[in-house]
């Protein structure tokens, strides 16, 4: 290991030698367009090879292994990235099942010291840690040095305040460095860290937040957002008051807001401790699966669900998921420079990817704003241009944007340099593939003839992938490269057996250490066991319809139940309905995610109105206020529809998924039955009604 390790020290200290004798800044660049020679999962498989003397001649090959042998090829990750802990592994996997099982038992990590692992090389090579642009074009670039000095501020002060490990921090912060500051802060000190964006409404961040009882909330009072400040002081107002076991305050201060909130600290205060306390500080050494974050997804029913991720688990998970995104060290030869961006926002799961690339060394790139500038003048060139100026090397983002810049348009041979871009990432729905034929255009078109479109799919559920991209793969417009090692993915016909080239449940069939560990609050894994295992006892089942295809490539063809998909992010249709039905003149509701390979995601809303009330184009407005204020503009929806009754089974449930079957087209006899039907009287309407959505 030391002796592969010293092997990869010696080539980068000759490839930047090369480049500092070299005063030819086009010659430099044409070096560095030859670091990228070998992909991530070739230096992993050649490591893997001189290690143990596994050798697989095919990828398939490759993933067959990692999913049969999982306390291998764990092991392999754990040693191959260098996993620090003060106790050595004795048993990777002594619990073998779903759920419920246990990884990597008696070791301690801690998420932020594989991160600062990487400071002193980084610097070295001058490389920063984080690189953000905001909406007004102020640029923050942060060195690794003062990322892991601000964080062990963070850190000591939240101690100083009384937070102890366990204890859960709730953070109500935009895409910028002191959310990430933050979050280092946090599991510096085993805090559990939980994070919900600015854009949400006052009810939607405390459903989620007073379900885990944080002791510390740490908020920015405003934002600027879509080409306008947007004061957020009196929304933090209103969210402590849902929030009474909330102890400390930290703010954000801005100059969005209209008054000035009270607050233990002030954010900059609380970064700015020196002395030896802070540069002698250290991470704690955690057990493997100590929580490190809190995510939320919503079911159909009740409140989002608080899924508990472990420190082990989450590290590495994002080892993985980096692999396939073939992100480096961008202080090492291979990937010298690597910049990473995923746009996202703080409550899309896609943020905490993004920051897992600094488990690798990667310099991450955000961006705070909207990806289409101001809603008075849109321009879907804004990210484009970020990422020419900053010379970002992986480009991510929803596949809505895509196809947004396709629709309307977007020529990137207008947007600068983007001869650094090697890689697009999509993710949030499927990808259609005339949108990613488009891209492939875009790029060929401004001299970039290898584009690659890593095209991923996994979930908030897990913080990864199931199915993924590998550089070294062919691409097919539309589709995933391959299933993720470590993930057992299958499709599953109704009789629940594996089926290939054909439409099934995506299904897991063994457990990998991102899965969560629990639901917060959840008695007995209720919750949990419903959501994930209740259709198939001891498996996975995740709610995508997939494709497995012979070669191993994978499609996914949208969500197989009820929850709302908006561009990565899910809610649960019952936070809809708490939102429309609060209304008077509302007296039921039923909200359907047309989302569909090739389609765009259509939101139909069926509204049931007091008897004398019409569905105006007044109250539609109040409807859609309504959503957007309780929970987001994200969730609001295409179409408002004025319906006779809302169809329900007999024990009183909205038949949400026979429903959304209906308009994705399938036959009525197929997917609903009149007899379990509590009014069947209201089929034929809703039949005639998809007939005129196709």
């Amino acid at each position: 290991m030391a002796e592969w390790r010293l092997s990869k020290l010696f080539s980068f200290l000759d490839f930047t030698l090369s480049l500092s004798m070299s005063h030819d800044t086009e010659a430099c660049g044409e070096d560095l367009s030859l670091v990228q020679q070998l992909s991530q999962i070739s230096i992993y498989q050649d490591w893997l090879n001189q290690q143990s003397g596994r050798a697989f001649d095919t990828y398939e090959d490759l993933h067959q292994w990692s999913v049969t042998d999982l306390e291998g090829f764990w092991q392999s990750i754990w040693d191959f990235r260098e996993v620090q802990s003060p106790v050595p592994v004795s048993e990777v996997l002594p619990v073998d099942e779903m759920p419920g099982a246990q990884w990597f038992t008696g070791t301690q990590v801690n998420l932020a010291s594989q991160v600062f692992a990487h400071v002193d090389a980084a610097e070295k090579a001058g490389q920063p840690a984080i690189v953000c642009e905001d909406e007004l074009g102020e640029v923050v670039e942060l060195s690794w040095s003062e990322l892991k000095r601000k964080s062990a501020s963070l850190a000591l002060n939240l101690k100083a305040m009384g937070v102890q490990k366990g204890d859960r921090v709730a953070a109500y912060l935009p895409n910028c460095p002191e959310t990430v500051i933050a979050f280092l802060a946090c599991t510096s000190i085993g805090a559990v860290w939980s994070l919900c964006a600015p854009d949400m409404g006052v009810k939607a961040v405390a459903d989620r937040f007073a379900q885990i009882r944080p002791k510390v909330l740490i908020a920015a009072d405003g934002v600027h957002y879509a080409g306008k400040p947007m004061d957020r002081s009196a929304t933090v107002e209103q969210l402590l008051s849902e929030l009474p076991t909330v102890q400390g305050r930290i703010v954000l201060r801005t100059p969005f807001a209209s008054s000035q909130l009270d607050a233990n600290l002030t954010f900059e205060d609380a970064v700015s401790r020196i002395g030896k306390d802070v540069s002698e500080f250290q991470p704690e050494p955690l057990p493997f699966d100590h929580p490190v974050w809190i995510l939320y997804s919503s079911g159909t029913t009740g409140l989002p669900k608080p899924i508990v991720l472990g420190q082990g688990g989450a590290i590495l998970s994002g080892y993985v998921n980096l692999l396939h995104l073939d992100l480096g060290p961008s202080y090492e030869a291979n990937s010298f420079g690597e910049r990473f961006f995923w746009f996202t926002s703080t409550g899309w799961v896609m943020w905490n990817a993004q920051i897992s690339g600094l488990l690798i060394g990667t310099t991450i790139c955000l961006y705070n704003g909207s990806p289409n500038g101001p809603k008075s003048a849109p321009d879907w060139h804004t990210l484009w241009r970020f990422a020419g100026r900053h010379k970002v090397t992986f480009f991510g983002s929803g596949a809505a944007f895509y196809s947004n810049c396709e629709k309307v348009g977007v020529d990137l041979s207008q947007c600068g340099d983007l001869s650094s871009i090697r890689a697009l990432g999509s993710t949030g729905s499927p990808l259609p593939e005339s949108t990613q034929i488009w891209g492939t255009e875009q790029f060929e078109a401004s001299g970039t003839p290898n584009i690659w479109w890593c095209n991923i799919s996994g979930g908030t559920d897990l913080g990864g992938c199931f199915c993924t991209g590998h550089r070294d793969l062919p691409v097919v417009p539309g589709q995933m490269q391959c299933r993720q090692l470590g993930a057992a993915v299958e499709a599953w016909d109704d009789d629940g057996k594996a089926v290939i080239d054909q439409v099934g449940e995506l299904v897991c069939v063994r457990p990998s250490p991102g899965m969560p560990l629990y639901f917060w609050g959840d008695e007995g894994n209720q919750r949990l066991n419903a959501s994930y295992f209740e259709k198939y006892p001891g498996v996975w089942c995740h709610g995508d319809w997939l494709k497995i295809q012979s070669d191993g490539s994978c499609i996914i063809f949208g969500r197989s139940d009820s929850t709302i998909n908006r561009h990565g992010v899910r809610m649960g249709t019952s936070e809809i309905y708490a939102a429309v039905e609060c209304l008077p003149e509302v007296l039921d509701s039923m909200v359907l995610d047309l989302e569909f390979l090739g389609r765009e995601s259509q939101l139909l809303l069926f509204v049931v109105l007091r008897p004398g009330v019409d569905l105006t184009d007044d109250l539609s407005d109040e409807i859609r206020t309504s959503i957007r204020t309780n929970l987001s503009p994200r969730f609001m929806p295409d179409k408002i529809i004025s319906a006779p009754e809302i169809p329900r089974t007999l024990s009183g449930k909205k038949q949400e998924i026979p429903m959304k079957k209906l308009f994705l087209g399938h036959a009525p006899e197929k997917v609903l039955s009149k007899d379990a039907m509590a009014n069947p009287q209201v089929l034929d309407w809703y039949i005639e009604e998809a007939g005129k959505t196709k």
